[in-house]
Parts: C-alpha cells; structure tokens; sequence
C-alpha cells in the first residue's frame, strides 16, 4: 500500500488541478533542507561542548554538500523514473533520521556519530529532496521555467530564515550542554519530518498531454542559446557545454558557500577587535539576513533571468561577486554597513546561481532529462562544498595559529575566491549551443527539432 502511494502513476494531476500548487509543494521539502545553511549556528555549541576546531565543526557540512551532489547524481535517473513523490519520501526518511543520528551522537560525544548522521545519511536527504521536484516544476511551467524553479529553490536558500533564529533559541546563549545540542538536533529532526510530509501528498505531475492554457511550444526562440531538441543524461556528460557549465557553479557555489558555512564566526572574528563587536544573537541575526537575500536572489535573479538570458545574468552573479568581494578585502572591518550589505549581495548572486541553472540545462538541452543531467551537475555543488569551508575554516585556523586577529583571518580566503569567480567567469564566456550531434531522435523524448542556430 505505501508503495503504491508513492507510485508515479497515483500523482499524475486530474484535469483542473491547478499548477499554483506544486511550488508549495515543493517549498515543503526545501526550506525543511535549506536548514543545512543554517549549520553556522551550531558550530560554536559542538566546538565548546565536544571540544573540536573550527576545520572539524566544518565536517558535518561538508559531507552534507558532497552526499547532496553525489546522491543527486546517481540518484537523478531514479528521480525522473519514479517520481516527485518517491523522491521526496525518500529525502524526507534520510534527512530525518540524519538529525536524530546527530542527537544521538551529541549525547553520547560520539562526534563521528554527528558527522554519519547529518553529513553522510542526512546529506542524502539534502540531495534527493533537493532534485525532487526541478523536472516536475520545468514541466508545469515551461513558459516561465526560471521562476518556476526559482519559486522552489528560494525554499532551500530561505530554509535558514526560518532555522537559524530557531535553532539559536533552542540552543540558547553560551555555556552550551550537551544535553541541550543533542535536543536541539532530535527536535529538528522530528518537525521536518510533519512538515516536508506536507509537500509528499501534495505533489503532483502533468499528464503527458498537458500544457498550460493558452500556450503554444515555439519551435524559434530567437536566441541560439535556447534549443527545441533534446540530449539524455548521458550524451550531455560528453559535451563541453556540461563540463563549462560545472565549472561555473562550482567556483561560484565555492566563492559564497565558504562565508555561509562561516557566517555567524566570521562577522564575530571581523568586528571583535572594533568598538561595536558583534554578539552571538546578532551574528544569527546576520546567518538569517544572509538566508533571506540567498532566498530573494534565487527568485529575484532566476525570474530575471526569463527576461534577459542565463549566460547574461551568469555574468553578474561572477563579475559583480568578484568585485564584492575585493570590496569587503579592501574595506576590511572599517564598515560594518559595506560589510553587510556586500556579503547580501554575494549571497543573492549565489542563491542566484543555483535556481537559474536548471533552466540554463533545460535551454541547452531539453527538456528530456533535465532532472537527470541537473544531478550530475550537482557533483560540482559536492566539490564546492569542500573547497569553500575548507580554504575558509583551514586558513583562518593557520592565520589565528599566527597570532593573527580580526579580518586578518579571512583576508587570504578572499582573494582566492576573487581568482575563482574570475576562472568561473570566463567558462561562462566560452558557453556555445549543444551540437545536433548530441541530440536525441524525437522518439526518445518530447517532439524535438535540431534547431540551434
């Protein structure tokens, strides 16, 4: 009986079901994983309670973002071939359980235990939930496909608006117990549970006939960018468009993921030795406002995109982040007001980057198994969530080692990530249309032409 509930054949969409309501849906699932960016929070309660560096509290967080990019690469073929729903079951019993593992490794200060739990079988979660419904989206709006996933997706970036304020109150103000770390993670685990089971009855897919009223497929988009034909997962690893395109969301995920880890030490560390420093309340404040412009920028810079282009819009989320980012370098911790606001703006561009890339695959190639290639696309998310806290947590713990202070710490971190998003940058550039050599014959998939231009 579960089984056939989570059947692909028991959600397709009875006639005048409206498609207004798959984002919901779909935002169930999000902001209940979007928590992982809320993972700053918990880093000074582990490392006082269960006595770890800044490099170690980072370890839960780093597999999470590897399991989520490997899961969703091997896992996207499984998610186009059974469906939304399975795929949000699953992600919701993985992400769950990954939370309660965690409590259970807290209390008994079995930190390997944190690092399974939340990183490894929870990461899996992050992965499955977080593929689950981009295909499905892109198919119930194919006349807006950047809004569509940028409505969902703006659900993982906004996740830690709601989480980071949250978990801080759970956990409360310093000296931290273990008893209550391991609480806060077995109460986390059992609400996101009731609430992505919300997105798990209420999604649904199109029928095969389906397209929304009044629309017509155009078969010339006039722009060589966007194609009517169709490549499978597997031809599109081969092209060179996919491996840009890898190139382009891993130093850009790297460039932003690397301060969200961060977020709450790091704005301490930078004003502690100024005349205002910032507290542990107002460092979750600055987690939450980074959440709420990762949040807005998925939507914001994704909807845009309908309207200008991806390859347009990819260029200032890396030129514009690149000099952000030499902005905060050179200013330092003189204001705390450019400080902010630059790392808002960087974190749009990043929360940006990840809901236009499923459109920006769909342009390239199709339809077909956009879900699929998207991820196998992920893996760059899995190699970004290495280098960025690892470049930022290793060289801040070697510069305090030094006996160095305040922005001191992050100074070095900075300037690689400008060199990063300027390599992005050019992969971006050399972007071209797929080769009618890689497309599929029109049987395999949707009604396809080979028509590039």
């Amino acid at each position: 009986m579960a089984v056939g509930f989570l059947d692909r054949s028991r959600i397709v969409a009875s006639p005048g079901w409206s498609r207004w309501l798959v984002p919901p849906a779909a935002l169930a699932v999000h902001l209940s994983i979007g928590q992982a960016y809320a993972w700053s929070v918990f880093k000074p309660p582990l490392e006082k309670t269960l006595g770890l560096s800044g490099t170690e509290s980072a370890l839960p967080f780093q597999l999470g973002i590897v399991m989520l990019g490997l899961s969703a690469a091997f896992g996207g073929t499984l998610v186009e071939r059974n469906g939304p729903r399975w795929a949000m079951f699953v992600s919701m019993v993985c992400f769950s359980s990954g939370f309660l593992l965690a409590a259970l490794g807290v209390a008994t200060s079995q930190y390997w235990l944190v690092v399974l739990g939340w990183g490894g079988i929870g990461g899996i979660g992050l992965g499955i939930g977080y593929i689950s419904p981009v295909s499905t989206l892109i198919k119930w709006f194919p006349d807006r496909p950047g809004m569509a996933t940028g409505i969902a997706i703006m659900g993982f970036g906004g996740g830690a608006l709601i989480a980071s304020p949250w978990s801080s109150q759970m956990l409360g103000t310093a000296p931290w117990t273990i008893g209550t770390v391991a609480t806060a993670f077995l109460v986390h685990g059992l609400v996101y549970a009731v609430f992505m089971s919300l997105g798990i009855l209420l999604i649904r897919v199109p029928a095969d006939d389906w397209k929304p009223k009044g629309w017509t497929p155009k078969t010339d988009h006039g722009n060589a960018m966007i194609t009517t034909a169709n490549v499978s997962a597997r031809n599109a690893i081969k092209t060179p468009q996919f491996w840009l395109l890898w190139v382009v969301l891993c130093f850009n995920v790297t460039a932003g993921i690397g301060i969200l880890e961060k977020a709450s030490p790091m704005i301490a560390d930078f004003f502690r030795e100024t005349s205002t420093p910032v507290g542990t309340a107002a460092a979750a404040g600055f987690v939450a406002l980074l959440s709420l412009t990762n949040m807005l920028g998925r939507f914001v810079w994704s909807s845009t995109s309908d309207l200008v282009g991806r390859k347009n819009i990819y260029r200032l989320y890396l030129g514009a982040g690149a000099l952000l980012y030499l902005v905060i370098a050179l200013t330092t911790n003189a204001s705390k007001l450019v400080f902010v606001l630059c790392a808002m703006l960087i974190l749009s561009f990043y929360g940006g980057g990840f809901a236009t890339v499923p459109a920006y695959l769909k342009d390239l190639f199709g339809t077909y198994q956009v879900g699929a290639i998207h991820g196998r696309l992920l893996t760059a998310w899995s190699m970004a969530g290495v280098l960025g806290p690892l470049i930022v947590n290793a060289i801040a713990d070697s510069q305090k080692s030094a006996g160095k202070v305040g922005p001191d710490l992050y100074t070095t971190s900075l300037f690689i990530m400008i060199g990063l998003l300027a390599v992005g940058f050019v992969a971006n550039e050399l972007v071209r249309p797929v080769n009618p050599k890689f497309h599929e014959p029109a049987a395999s998939g949707e009604p396809a032409r080979s028509e590039t231009r």
